[in-house]
C-alpha cells in the first residue's frame, strides 16, 4: 500500500483524510481524484499543494474512462471512496444525483479495483444506512433501513462492496461513520451553516422540536478511524465508526450559539424534513478492539470547530454566496417565512 486514489477527496472528510495520510506516512503518495461538484473545492486542499507526494485529478468515479487513466498513470493499488452525493435534504429534492455517484459510481470503482487487481478497497459509508435506532446501539450485522434517497443510495453502494468481495474476492473494508464536523465541512450541513449564519446574526432554521438525537464525530479523529480500518481491518469486514457523543441537535445549536456569544434568540424552529430519523447511535466495539479510540472530546473540538470558522471566513463567504443562496432559499425561504 504506497499509492493511495482518495475519491472525493477535494471533499470535507476527503481533504481532511489526504492531509491525514501525508502527514503519517512520509512514504506514501497520494492522488485525490474528484469531480468537482459545488462541495468539491481545491481550495480544501491548499495546505498540500506544493507536497511533492501528492497529486490532484479532477474526474467522475463513473467515468471508467478517466478512472482506469488515472489509476495507469498514477501507478494506484488502494482505493478509498469518500466520493458521494451527501446531504439528506438535497437527495428529497434531486434524488438522482444519488444514484449516479452512490451507486453506480462506486460499480465502476469496484469494477476497476477488480481490472488492476488493487490490494485493497475502502468504502466510506455512513450509520444512517440503519435507520433510525429508539434506544440501544447499531452492531455491523443488524439490518440495513434507510429512510431517505442518500442513506439509500449509500446502502447500495455497500452492498455492492460486499458483493464483489464475496463473488469476487476483492479486498474490501468499509467503516460506517457518525454525524461528522469539522473543519473545510460545506455550510449545508447543520454545524456549519449554524456556526457562519450566528456569525452574521442570521436565524438558525431548527428542524421540528431539536430533538433529534445525533453522534457527532470530529473529522480528525473519523480519519483516524479510517485510517486504522484501511490498514488493519479484516477482508470484507464493515466497521462502525462513532464519536461516543450523543446530543440532541437543540443542545447542539445552543452549544454553538454560546461558544460564538450568541443569543438563543437566533433559532428558529421550522418544518421537520420528511422522513427525519429521530436517532442514530453505533456500537464501535469491533474497531475499538483494533486499537482505535477518539482523541478529542465534544465540545472542545466543536470549540475548535467555530474557532475555524471565525478564522477563516475568506473560506466559506465565497461559498455562501454563490450556489449555495439558491439551495438555501429552496430549502429554508418557505420554511423560515412560516416559522
Amino acid at each position: 500500500m504506497q499509492n493511495i486514489l482518495v475519491t472525493g477527496g477535494a471533499g470535507f472528510i476527503g481533504s481532511n483524510f489526504v492531509r491525514h495520510l501525508l502527514r503519517e506516512y512520509p512514504s506514501y503518495h497520494v492522488v485525490a481524484y474528484d469531480k468537482l461538484t459545488y462541495a468539491g473545492n481545491l481550495k480544501n486542499l491548499l495546505e498540500v499543494h506544493d507536497e511533492p507526494r501528492y497529486r490532484f485529478v479532477r474526474g467522475d468515479i463513473a467515468d471508467k474512462h478517466s478512472l482506469a487513466q488515472a489509476i495507469r498513470e498514477h501507478n494506484i493499488d488502494t482505493i478509498v471512496n469518500f466520493a458521494a452525493e451527501s446531504h439528506v435534504d438535497r437527495s428529497i429534492l434531486e434524488p438522482d444525483a444519488f444514484i449516479h455517484t452512490d451507486v453506480v459510481g462506486t460499480y465502476v470503482l469496484l469494477e476497476a479495483a477488480r481490472q488492476f487487481q488493487l490490494e485493497r478497497f475502502h468504502q466510506v459509508s455512513t450509520d444512517e444506512v440503519y435507520g433510525s435506532i429508539p434506544e440501544g446501539f447499531f452492531k455491523e450485522g443488524d439490518p440495513l433501513e434507510p429512510n431517505s434517497p442518500y442513506s439509500a443510495s449509500k446502502a447500495g453502494g455497500e452492498l455492492m462492496v460486499r458483493a464483489y468481495h464475496e463473488t469476487y474476492g476483492l479486498n474490501t473494508v468499509v467503516t460506517r461513520g457518525s454525524n461528522t464536523f469539522g473543519p473545510y465541512q460545506y455550510p449545508e450541513k447543520v454545524a456549519p451553516l449554524f456556526i457562519t449564519n450566528a456569525i452574521d446574526d442570521e436565524p438558525l432554521p431548527l428542524y421540528g422540536d431539536g430533538r433529534q438525537v445525533r453522534d457527532w464525530l470530529y473529522v480528525e479523529d473519523h480519519c483516524s478511524g479510517i485510517d486504522l480500518a484501511l490498514h488493519r481491518g479484516a477482508a470484507g469486514e464493515v466497521y462502525n465508526l462513532g464519536g461516543g457523543n450523543e446530543r440532541h441537535n437543540i443542545d447542539v445549536t445552543r452549544l454553538i450559539l454560546r461558544l460564538l456569544g450568541k443569543p438563543d434568540s437566533l433559532i428558529r424552529p421550522v418544518a421537520d424534513r420528511p422522513g427525519h430519523d429521530r436517532r442514530y447511535a453505533l456500537d464501535c466495539a469491533r474497531l475499538r478492539a483494533l486499537g482505535w479510540q477518539p482523541a478529542w472530546g465534544f465540545e472542545a473540538a466543536m470549540a475548535e470547530t467555530v474557532a475555524w470558522y471565525r478564522q477563516n471566513e475568506w473560506w466559506w463567504r465565497p461559498i455562501k454566496s454563490g450556489e449555495f443562496k439558491a439551495y438555501y432559499q429552496q430549502q429554508y425561504g418557505q420554511r423560515l417565512t412560516a416559522g
